[in-house]
């Protein structure tokens, strides 16, 4: 797992959100066992106590469950796990669209921009 952190939101949200692409993309896979939180704070480079309220709060939205023996686990989220990417896809294009917006862009600007970069 490589992370990347900037200061746009707390490192427990941004690590959230980098798991939840994890699975999205098939990185972690459904009843696949994550890492002990000390493992993975200290690869990821921060404090176990942010890794576990990541991870805490991953479980309360039902993204991880949880086995006291046996540790973490990716839930197995059915016909819902498509929706992790589509989510991430969404607030990728908000993010877009509200950038090329405060730039002055109208709807037709923007999505010519977009095809055109497509199309390259």
């Amino acid at each position: 797992m490589s992370w990347k952190f900037d200061n746009s939101s707390p490192i427990y949200m941004q690590i959230m959100e980098q798991i939840k692409k994890m699975i999205a993309r098939g990185e972690l896979k459904p009843g696949e066992r994550v890492p002990a939180v000390r493992d993975m704070a200290l690869t990821a480079g921060v404090n176990p106590n942010t890794m576990q309220k990541a991870l805490s709060e991953l479980e309360r939205a039902g993204i991880l469950v949880s086995n006291r023996t046996a540790g973490r686990f990716v839930a197995d989220l059915g016909e819902n796990s498509g929706n992790l990417k589509s989510d991430a896809g969404y607030k990728l294009t908000v993010n877009y669209v509200n950038g090329m917006r405060e730039l002055g862009f109208d709807d037709k600007e923007l999505v010519d921009s977009v095809r055109n970069y497509v199309s390259k």
